[in-house]
């Protein structure tokens, strides 16, 4: 008989791939709108000066829902939606290179650490220009702007709809040309990269030592479920740093990772690399306890038919 402690994972070849795209999109669709506001608001808090504006996460939010209503918590969210392509080039990158490295090294936590980098590579090439426009449509305030472009005639319903993103892009490209779209692209990948390897066997490790704390008929699901948030607030915690430079790289148009880290000290101290950090665990515990419980679910629910039955996942 199976020992149940022992959690069992749906690899890439478990899977009918028709199945866990569709699925996979439709998730990720759901966790970005619940999400979104404490992303909007955690770059805020990331770029603003000291509390020049915001004294915290829920003040933020108080602040923002009073002056600019709820669309004001969704600025760029229909540019953001174009990384669901990243997404499904993550997730795809991540379960190959496990695959892969499988051939070299069956320990789970190096699978987990080279397929977790690996995949953050990828999706963050696709990912850095939507951020870069994104952020900057998140810096959008009623009449008034936080970063380095402005949009024009912000009232306009029609502005509204259509008219920001293309006012952003064309002054981006005006200002630092195709590049200014991966500004911050190094700072991304110094960000995220370790952020994914981290995150992947912090989950693993996690899982398992609650495995064996927990009666054997305890709910795998249940055990992960408690094990995403435990790891994204650990990844979270040790990047944050790097998250708060990654904006104001992006949304302030600096060029230096080190000087932007040097007036970030000098302005607000130590203390200024842990801005946005709650905010960022506030919005990573729901959605990885989502993104856990999905994606696991979701790997369950494309399994390959001959495979539905053979074991306890």
């Amino acid at each position: 008989m199976e020992d149940k402690r022992n959690i069992p994972i749906i690899e890439w070849e478990h899977l009918d791939k028709r199945k866990f795209y569709v699925f996979g999109i439709c998730m990720t669709m759901m966790i970005r709108v619940s999400v979104y506001p404490f992303t909007l608001i955690r770059t805020r808090l990331q770029v603003q000066k000291g509390k020049s504006l915001y004294s915290g996460t829920f003040d933020a939010f108080v602040k923002i829902l009073r002056t600019e209503g709820t669309a004001g918590l969704y600025r760029g969210f229909l540019v953001n939606t174009f990384t669901l392509i990243s997404g499904q080039c993550y997730v795809t990158t991540y379960e190959l290179t496990r695959k892969y490295v499988s051939r070299y090294n069956n320990n789970n936590a190096v699978k987990s650490l080279v397929a977790g980098g690996s995949a953050s590579l990828v999706a963050q090439s696709i990912t850095v220009p939507i951020d870069v426009i994104s952020q900057h449509l998140m810096m959008q305030r009623k009449g008034e702007s936080m970063g380095r472009f402005k949009v024009q005639n912000q009232d306009s319903k029609r502005m509204l709809v259509f008219g920001q993103t293309k006012d952003i892009i064309v002054q981006i490209f005006k200002a630092d040309g195709f590049r200014g779209f991966y500004r911050g692209y190094v700072a991304s990948l110094l960000t995220y990269i370790p952020n994914s390897a981290v995150w992947w066997p912090f989950y693993h490790f996690y899982a398992e030592q609650l495995s064996s704390l927990t009666p054997k008929d305890c709910p795998h699901l249940l055990l992960q479920a408690i094990s995403g948030p435990l790891a994204a607030a650990t990844a979270s915690t040790l990047t944050n740093p790097m998250d708060v430079i990654r904006a104001r790289v992006q949304v302030e148009g600096k060029s230096s990772i080190i000087l932007t880290f040097k007036q970030l000290m000098a302005e607000e101290g130590p203390w200024g690399l842990t801005k946005g950090l709650s905010a960022r665990i506030i919005s990573a515990t729901p959605s990885t306890i989502v993104i856990v419980v999905g994606y696991e679910t979701l790997k369950k629910l494309s399994l390959r038919p001959e495979l539905v039955d053979s074991r306890h996942w």
